[in-house]
């Protein structure tokens, strides 16, 4: 069946923050500008997770009337507390002095990330942009020339074996003069893209950490509105393990809280859900959720390589936008404001593109505007924190950011190179101590598959399998003997199990309808085995005020 296309000046994947911005400044710049956004969660916001502080820089400068549009920045930063846990009871308060500044969050607001992506979606259709949620972009379409021609949305009605049901739908294709890519972290098109035009030569590689963030209603007593903690230390410690937590209070006695583990870790045991859960039993954190209730859960990867792994962001007739690329701030945790601005760049280097008569050549003049903008003086300013935290770990590492960052101003004349990719950084499972995590109590802490079940994940079961093994052997074969296979542990969501037959044979089992769409399986695998593609349109989580 031949598809259908529909002719565009910009094509958009991804309603995230450097999407939608994209989006809304285009429309500014020029009303006649034809503009769609496609996105594969069932709404915009469904896919969106982040901690979230969120700093304005970028919504300032998009729309300065935005507390007066009603955007959903409802708990300016009233407090900042970081404490360095020593064990499993003890903890060390960081005076905000010795702090890096980085970590300092007066004038930013605690959001939902996801309601923040809602709002701006709202702008962007009341500006005239087309908004297509339930339609993942699934392939990218090339013109003669190799430039990019647009997307295509991914087929509906597809059965496990790649036959068409009754309910069979071709997917649309959607054509334009330029093509803006926005997925986040790990995108899967942005990937291909990397590599079909060797966007990262000369770059180190991308680094990666993943997040795992809960929900929680708490009561009046322990609820302080706009109060944001960090702290690093135990439990990951005890793994020797990079990483940090965090626990936000939103409005209406919500607190969000989370735990970040750098994915270049290296005990095969660990298991960031696990860490996280054992977490939120230290006295500085239970003293804020007991008598709560938990209300919904999630995990998504997060880019933080920095300007060191920052690949070429255009190609003919594309421009890749904020952790599509790799623009978050990893020094601040941030990433919203540095994505937003991604996008409004690529929104005013195109639209004068179309208005010059110009149509899927490579805007470079892009990398000029990126250079000259305040992203690339933070990125720069800030570039030697993540390798110092992999070369040093934590503590050391921090105190040299202090150094870095709050004295010097990341004026050091040199910069550290991190070229070890994550999924090289194991050890053998025969190296390594066996970790034993504690049952979960069920009033702090939970097993995964009812976390999963309050992320209002679903798929279309009846569709082929989105988690792609390039070579079915190599989970029992190499990764079971060599790492005691880690996925049934880095995945958040339970989708991995080795399950054992009755002939005591072993058998590696993927459970894609549970999949949170987090993409740590395709980064961190330590033979690069499994490949996420985009599921049938409108599948996978949908979280609420996430």
């Amino acid at each position: 069946m031949e598809r259908e296309s529909m002719e565009y000046d910009v094509v958009i994947v991804g309603a995230g923050p450097s999407g939608l911005a994209a989006a809304c400044r285009l429309r500014q710049l020029n009303e006649d500008l034809s503009v769609c956004v496609v996105e594969k969660g069932s709404e915009v916001g469904a896919h969106i997770l982040s901690g979230a502080v969120l700093e304005p820089t970028a919504l300032n400068e998009l729309f300065p009337d935005w507390e007066e549009k009603g955007a959903p920045l409802k708990a300016p930063v009233v407090e900042d507390q970081i404490y360095y846990f020593t064990s499993e009871t003890g903890a060390i308060k960081v005076p905000n002095l010795f702090a890096p500044k980085t970590m300092h969050n007066h004038g930013n607001y605690v959001v939902s990330l996801g309601n923040v992506c809602r709002w701006l979606g709202e702008q962007a259709e009341a500006l005239g942009v087309e908004i297509f949620p339930g339609f993942a972009a699934a392939e990218v379409l090339f013109n003669e020339d190799g430039s990019i021609k647009g997307i295509a949305t991914g087929d509906m009605g597809v059965g496990p074996n790649g036959e068409h049901k009754d309910s069979y739908m071709p997917g649309m294709e959607l054509h334009a003069k330029y093509t803006l890519f926005g997925e986040g972290c790990r995108g899967h098109l942005g990937k291909q893209l990397i590599e079909k035009y060797k966007l990262n030569e000369g770059k180190d590689p991308q680094h990666y950490g993943i997040g795992l963030k809960e929900l929680w209603k708490v009561p009046d007593t322990h609820y302080k509105k706009g109060l944001v903690i960090h702290t690093t230390g135990w439990p990951l410690t005890e793994s020797n393990t990079p990483g940090g937590t965090f626990l936000y209070h939103l409005e209406d006695n919500q607190v969000v809280v989370g735990l970040i583990t750098d994915l270049a870790y290296s005990n095969p045991y660990m298991s960031p859900f696990d860490e996280f859960q054992r977490f939120k039993h230290h006295p500085v954190i239970k003293k804020y959720l007991e008598g709560g209730e938990r209300i919904s859960y999630g995990a998504r990867a997060l880019v933080k390589g920095g300007l060191q792994s920052l690949p070429k962001m255009t190609m003919p007739g594309g421009i890749l936008l904020g952790d599509d690329a790799g623009t978050l701030n990893f020094a601040k945790i941030k990433g919203s404001h540095t994505a937003m601005k991604s996008g409004m760049i690529a929104a005013e280097v195109v639209a004068k593109a179309i208005a010059d008569g110009r149509h899927n050549d490579e805007p470079g003049e892009y990398k000029e505007a990126f250079d000259n903008s305040w992203i690339r003086k933070e990125l720069h300013q800030q570039r030697n924190f993540g390798p110092a935290q992999h070369k040093w770990g934590n503590l050391v590492g921090s105190a040299y950011s202090f150094v870095d960052i709050n004295i010097l101003n990341g004026a050091v004349p040199w910069t550290f190179n991190d070229p070890k990719p994550d999924h090289e950084m194991l050890k053998k499972a025969a190296e390594c101590e066996r970790i034993h995590y504690p049952k979960p109590d069920g009033k702090l802490s939970f097993d995964k598959l009812s976390s999963v079940f309050i992320s209002n994940t679903n798929h279309e079961e009846h569709q082929p399998v989105h988690l792609k093994l390039k070579d079915p052997s190599i989970p029992i074969e190499k990764n079971l003997p060599l790492y005691d296979e880690p996925a049934q542990r880095y995945c958040p969501a339970g989708v991995y199990e080795v399950v054992e037959e009755d002939d005591g044979s072993k058998r590696f089992q993927i459970n894609a309808q549970n999949c949170v769409h987090c993409k740590t399986c395709d980064i961190k695998d330590p033979f690069q085995n499994i490949t996420w593609v985009a599921p049938e349109g409108g599948g996978g989580p949908n979280y609420p005020n996430m």
